[in-house]
């Protein structure tokens, strides 16, 4: 009965953290159905992370929300003719997008995106909100807004982005006592190795094409 009761007051939370879990496969898998998944994650997650005072990572999840629609539209932007189909294989063929490696140039922008949106978000957090974790928070917010990005632009170096994000955010929200959430951002680590050997495949598979 604690169980069902636990179940039941935590619903909302542990239905966030499959759609998370299930995003995280579509991921992997290249597959343009991870951005609607992404939505819905993302609208549970504003609530989740309001009531639980994690004021960035609330605003992290709206930046999800249109980075989101952006990437849904970036994957699918070419729509050529005769690919058309609802299968996994047909989705990939239309898709304009292809992996790609971090250049030092685009590396360098991003370094100094992540320390704006850092300093930013931790002043913020310190002198306008009652933020019990400003750092913490801040930090897995900017490197989590950089790491999106370049997701949505199909950059492989991305899932490193996602290992540090996803550990630290476990033991932040360990702290806040979001236990389902914590085990949703652990799986979420594991995965983002099995992330890295996916598209390293794939970026193997496309200089042999080359």
């Amino acid at each position: 009965m604690a169980v069902i009761n636990w179940i039941a007051g935590n619903f909302i939370e542990i239905f966030g953290a499959v759609t998370g879990i299930l995003y995280v496969f579509l991921e992997i898998r290249q597959t343009i159905w991870l951005w609607p998944v992404g939505i819905v994650t993302s609208a549970v997650y504003i609530w989740i992370f309001f009531t639980s005072k994690i004021y960035a990572d609330m605003s992290l999840q709206v930046y999800y929300l249109v980075i989101s629609i952006l990437g849904w539209y970036w994957w699918s932007a070419d729509k050529r003719p005769g690919h058309a189909g609802g299968n996994e294989e047909s989705l990939e063929k239309i898709n304009k997008l292809r992996v790609t490696r971090l250049t030092f140039r685009t590396g360098v922008a991003l370094l100094f995106v992540f320390i704006a949106l850092f300093s930013f978000m931790w002043l913020v957090l310190t002198r306008f909100t009652d933020s019990p974790v400003p750092i913490r928070d801040a930090f897995i917010t900017s490197l989590s807004i950089v790491a999106t990005w370049m997701l949505a632009r199909k950059i492989y170096e991305h899932w490193y982005l996602w290992i540090i994000v996803n550990f630290v955010s476990a033991i932040l929200f360990l702290t806040r006592g979001l236990y389902p959430t914590v085990i949703l951002y652990i799986v979420y680590g594991i995965m983002s190795f099995a992330g890295l050997s996916e598209w390293k495949k794939t970026i193997m598979t496309l200089s042999k094409d080359a």
